[in-house]
């Protein structure tokens, strides 16, 4: 048949497709986690409190000076 591509070109486009779904699947899985699980500054602070870093610590690492 003209004009028909040949079984390993099409196989190879439709790999292609494939691998551009699994990326955006990944994406969107990633979106759902941050939805799921938001970082929030209280959240973050409450982490360093626990690690037992006080607020100027934080500060330095973060590099504001206060």
């Amino acid at each position: 048949m003209p004009g028909r591509k040949p079984a390993g070109e099409r196989i190879a486009l439709i790999d292609e497709k494939i691998a551009k779904k699994k990326a955006e699947l990944k994406r969107l899985e990633a979106q759902k986690e941050e939805l799921l699980h938001p970082v929030t500054m209280r959240a973050v602070l409450t982490k360093a409190k626990q690690a037992g870093l006080s607020p100027k610590e934080v500060a330095e690492k973060l590099g504001i000076e206060i």
